[in-house]
């Protein structure tokens, strides 16, 4: 096997600059583990490109520093939401992951949701809220948001790993999670609570992609928590089970649906997708096209328990990347 030269990117301009980066350094040495040639590439908080401290000069066309593949390990808005996609498309170089609509439409909750709806794809009830409607009558959106019941959850629409996301339990608590939200986002999402399990399926693959294991969340705080930022990113907030502990026909319609999200926002690479199972009830959440990346993160500890170790699923992905890129090349523009 021949190693790649693989450009790694880091850090960025969002909320989870820091995520980003235990990320990227993550997949590094899963790379070098696989026999590749990783080096760093840090988005700064600033927006600016630099390699060992030094900003770079991009030229379109001309790739990224002579790398073969570029893997951006990036979170959240200016990095998963196709803007850094678009920047790799027109430098003309193999990158992992979503192209620019898909990672644009499964970044904005309310659009993914939206095509899920259409496509009949089961999911919590919800509405969408634009900042100019809710500061022009007040009164009408939190009128209609009633009709979720209580408790509900308050997002922002275009962020991820739970920034500005909102439980309420009080319908006088309603008002000001729309004005914490608002901070973040002028569009946010309202959904309605869901009973169950907090369910996971990560998906591998281009045309004809492959599921996981379906891992089940479990809360260090149990029944009394939610899956918020430090669930996530406090070591023992949460334990991941696989699989699941749900019937053998749910693993397989979740397993099912992931595939049939991944493949109706025209996702490519990897995706994870994340689900709630009220007893044999599956409901889709959402999907995210560049989750957490490091080894013990839900996307490669469900493919590790499912047979793919995290420095094989690094070199699957990245020759994934190749593959795409190669056929897109293929038809005239």
């Amino acid at each position: 096997m021949t190693p790649l030269r693989v450009a790694v990117l880091g850090g960025g301009r969002s909320s989870e600059h820091e995520v980003s980066l235990a990320s990227a350094a993550s997949v590094r040495a899963g790379l070098q583990r696989a026999g590749h040639e990783p080096s760093a590439i840090e988005v700064g908080r600033d927006g600016v490109w630099r390699r060992e401290g030094e900003p770079l000069s991009l030229t379109p066309g001309l790739g990224l520093e002579g790398a073969d593949v570029v893997f951006p390990a990036l979170h959240g808005p200016f990095g998963e939401d196709g803007t850094v996609q678009g920047l790799l498309e027109c430098l003309d170089v193999p990158y992992v992951g979503a192209g620019v609509l898909a990672s644009a439409l499964c970044m904005d909750k309310v659009l993914f949701k939206e095509l899920m709806d259409r496509a009949g794809v089961p999911q919590v009830d919800f509405r969408s809220v634009r900042v100019e409607c809710y500061r022009s009558d007040e009164r009408a959106v939190l009128d209609d948001l009633a009709g979720l019941g209580l408790p509900l959850f308050v997002k922002p629409a275009r962020l991820g790993s739970s920034v500005g996301i909102v439980r309420v339990a009080e319908e006088g608590s309603l008002a000001q999670a729309l004005q914490t939200a608002f901070i973040h986002d002028p569009l946010v999402i309202v959904e309605a609570a869901a009973t169950g399990l907090e369910v996971e399926c990560s998906v591998i693959g281009n045309g004809n992609p492959v599921a996981s294991e379906p891992g089940e969340i479990v809360l260090a705080s149990a029944e009394s928590g939610w899956y918020d930022y430090g669930a996530k990113y406090t070591p023992g907030g949460m334990e991941l089970i696989v699989p699941a502990r749900v019937a053998p026909a749910v693993r397989d319609r979740i397993r099912q649906l992931a595939l049939e999200a991944f493949l109706r926002t025209g996702c490519r690479g990897l995706a994870r997708v994340d689900f709630f199972v009220e007893s044999d009830r599956v409901l889709v959440n959402e999907l995210n096209t560049m989750p957490g990346f490091t080894e013990t993160s839900v996307f490669g500890s469900l493919f590790a328990a499912s047979g793919i170790p995290y420095p094989e699923l690094l070199d699957r992905l990245i020759r994934l990347a190749l593959e795409r890129h190669a056929a897109d090349r293929v038809h005239r523009h």
